[in-house]
């Protein structure tokens, strides 16, 4: 049998939130629909697992052993067990989900806030649509391959994001934004990969997938992400183990109030080879009043951000979990690059600490729940040589299809952005490769525009030539009146 497209998943998937249309919240879609579809791929992976070692055991103790499998399901909670309900179908599925979270320490949490026993939202006769819809296809890896489960997840994610609107943004970028930072500083086999806003995990699982499309090995890559909210952090969660990521790191919490990757008796932060990242744009509650009476992991050696936005904190925070040969990939407002007070206070120290590589300005209207233009910020602690004392400022404004209700970026514009930053060479209209010193003279302002203009200029003017043929216009018009009035005066007007 031939396995399942993306495509066909896809519409699969999207099938299914079309039967809760109406029913709950489009924002609450995801919570729901990605449970049941874990659920039903870790019930078949088993199934298939278990059908493997019976042909090759012929004991079922062996094939049912733990060992055996990426899961542990207990007994009574496989998909085909929840089936065989026709009543309280919304308690046994919340059943079930407790069970095989206790089943597997790796798993816990990862069903957060997944309440079916709700029978107002969900009637029987609603879960049995929903999960007869679900048994459409099976799951297996022989059905069905990681990359492209996950892919379809990340679609429905894109798609809820689309739905959700400006909650949107809480846990989804732009997959081609994504894709961007990581051509642009990629990732390499070894290395420890840091998203300290990791939403549901794209810009990690955008790492690993440079790596295997170069034929490397994506394995060898150690994901690290903290999430701030519960249901995003399942979600991340379950988009990792859809692609058969299962050794991710992804911890739970408030980063700069409380980051999670720490070494030594917990005040030292972890430091990583790259970070790719796109925090909230100008949170206002981001640990103001904490990291203004000293933070204890020393992140506010730049300064103490303003109290109402907290977008140079995550930058101070990322600086500070990055080793002496990483590098970042930060997406922020575009505020950062010229606001003064103690952000413009930051923003110098970095330069003078030679952090900065790149400003990448991006179209507007690109990002879910911001439709101002965004930046992307390189920092690297360890530049070349020749880029050392230098910022490359690429003004990729206009840069973007138009996309209805949003802006894309196209495989072009990636390619001609990511060129452009490996090139650092100025590109007229486009880019430009500024010394720092131009920046001091500029107050340490990296407005995109006072560098790189995007408009054509306008040609210089003549004035005496264009007064001369003015002056003939002029004569031309008069000559042109006066035989009108000639022509007028001969038909008797």
């Amino acid at each position: 049998m031939a396995k399942l497209t993306l495509q066909e998943l896809e519409s699969h998937l999207w099938g299914a939130a079309n039967i809760l249309r109406g029913k709950i919240d489009s924002s609450d879609y995801k919570t729901y629909i990605f449970g049941l579809l874990f659920f039903k791929r870790i019930s078949d992976v088993w199934q298939e697992e278990y059908d493997e070692r019976m042909s090759k055991y012929k004991n079922k103790a062996l094939a049912s052993d733990p060992d055996e499998h990426r899961f542990t399901i207990p007994k009574k909670c496989f998909w085909s067990d929840i089936r065989k309900v026709s009543t309280d179908i919304g308690a046994e599925l919340n059943r079930a989900f407790h069970a095989i979270e206790d089943a597997n320490e790796r798993l816990r949490g990862i069903f957060q806030d997944v309440d079916f026993n709700n029978k107002q939202r969900f009637p029987d006769a609603t879960l049995e649509k929903l999960l007869q819809h679900f048994d459409k296809y099976s799951l297996r890896n022989a059905d069905v391959e990681a990359d492209i489960l996950g892919n379809a997840y990340e679609y429905l994610i894109k798609m809820f994001a689309d739905d959700a609107g400006k909650k949107g943004g809480e846990f989804y970028t732009p997959k081609q934004v994504v894709r961007l930072i990581v051509e642009m500083i990629p990732p390499e086999e070894g290395m420890t990969v840091y998203d300290g806003a990791c939403g549901s995990g794209g810009m990690l699982l955008a790492a690993a997938d440079y790596l295997k499309k170069k034929k490397k090995n994506q394995k060898s890559l150690r994901l690290f992400g903290q999430e701030i909210n519960l249901n995003t952090w399942a979600i991340c969660r379950i988009n990792l183990f859809l692609h058969d990521v299962d050794d991710a790191n992804i911890a739970h919490g408030d980063t700069l109030r409380s980051p999670k990757h720490l070494i030594g008796e917990g005040k030292t932060l972890k430091t990583f080879d790259r970070i790719y990242v796109n925090p909230p744009f100008s949170l206002k509650e981001w640990g103001y009043d904490e990291w203004s009476n000293g933070d204890p992991y020393g992140r506010s050696e730049f300064g103490v951000p303003p109290k109402g936005y907290g977008d140079l904190a995550f930058v101070e925070h990322f600086i500070y979990s990055l080793n002496d040969k990483g590098k970042i990939g930060v997406v922020l407002p575009h505020g950062v690059l010229f606001r003064g007070g103690s952000e413009g206070q930051i923003r110098t120290r970095m330069i003078q600490e030679d952090l900065i590589e790149a400003v990448i300005g991006l179209a507007p209207n690109l990002f879910y729940g911001a439709s101002i233009p965004a930046c992307i910020l390189i920092i690297n602690k360890k530049k070349k040589p020749d880029h050392k004392g230098k910022i490359l400022i690429i003004n990729a404004a206009d840069e973007y299809v138009d996309n209805k209700a949003k802006n894309a970026l196209s495989d072009e514009n990636v390619s001609k952005i990511a060129s452009a930053f490996k090139a650092y060479e100025d590109v007229e209209r486009f880019a430009c490769v500024v010394d720092a010193s131009e920046i001091v003279k500029n107050d340490y302002n990296l407005n995109l525009t006072r560098y790189v203009q995007t408009a054509e200029e306008d040609a210089d003017i003549d004035v005496s030539s264009e007064w001369k043929k003015l002056q003939k216009l002029l004569t031309k018009r008069d000559e042109a009146e006066s035989k009108m009035k000639d022509f007028l005066k001969e038909l008797g007007y």
